[in-house]
């Protein structure tokens, strides 16, 4: 009976690939000829079947930039962005959706130790980090073992040394993977999609107005009270928003 149910399972996810194949291939042709809002139309279907790409999320973005709607669009190269980091068409085309934005806001280099740091964390995602740590233990143990059961003093001797590096480049790729599930998860982007929005120092309408920012302006948020969000520039800038006023970009 469970085999019939995964069997089940197989078609319905095939036939339910095919669609959306179909579809995407409609609102491509959409796109092709002008028809921009017919072709978010049929991008958007997709979307609500569940399935998410990279190039889904581009080609929504590129129908959006289209019809100038400059949220939406920063929103969905974002969106692509991070599931394809390094996609030069991505990059290329974001660049010309956030010249439509209002608010320039200076980015602040991090210094130091801190940045070094950082940057090492970021060469790969944490889940290689703890791939590399687990490989570099199994390391370890074989060649404790050629230590411990050579005869020969020249490769105890290698053995010995090698284990022992290994084990402890092991120690830092496993605190290389804890950093960067913790940078991870304190990096809660979101876009800004109200046209207009007032930042306010406290969260509550009758605090006093800290800025303005505008729709398509990335932010992070790093709290959240009720219906306000507390978000943070990259000047260093934080304040309170509406938590309406902004959509976060690692919903899927």
């Amino acid at each position: 009976m469970k085999h019939i149910f995964y069997i089940i399972l197989f078609i319905v996810g095939t036939q339910s690939f095919a669609q959306n194949q179909s579809i995407f291939e409609k609102a491509n042709t959409l796109y092709n000829d002008g028809n921009y809002t017919e072709a978010l139309s049929k991008y958007k279907s997709i979307l609500d079947t569940g399935e998410h790409s990279a190039e889904l999320y581009f080609n929504i973005a590129n129908a959006h930039y289209k019809l100038n709607h400059i949220a939406p669009s920063i929103y969905y190269y974002e969106k692509a962005l991070l599931l394809k980091p390094n996609d030069k068409d991505i990059l290329n085309n974001i660049a010309f959706a956030k010249n439509m934005t209002i608010d320039a806001i200076e980015v602040v280099p991090e210094v130091g130790f801190s940045r070094l740091i950082k940057k090492a964390t970021h060469t790969m995602v944490y889940d290689n980090w703890a791939k590399l740590s687990i490989i570099l233990v199994v390391l370890f143990v074989v060649l404790f073992l050629v230590y411990y059961f050579s005869q020969s003093t020249s490769k105890k001797r290698l053995a010995f040394i090698f284990s022992l590096s290994s084990l402890g480049v092991a120690f830092l790729a496993l605190a290389f993977a804890f950093n960067s599930y913790k940078l991870d998860q304190k990096n809660q982007p979101a876009i800004v999609f109200a046209q207009e929005s007032q930042i306010k120092n406290e969260p509550n309408l009758r605090s006093a107005e800290a800025f303005k920012l505008h729709e398509g302006t990335k932010v992070q948020v790093i709290d959240t009270v009720s219906n306000w969000t507390r978000i943070k520039l990259t000047d260093g800038k934080t304040g309170w928003v509406i938590s309406d006023d902004i959509k976060m970009l690692k919903n899927f």
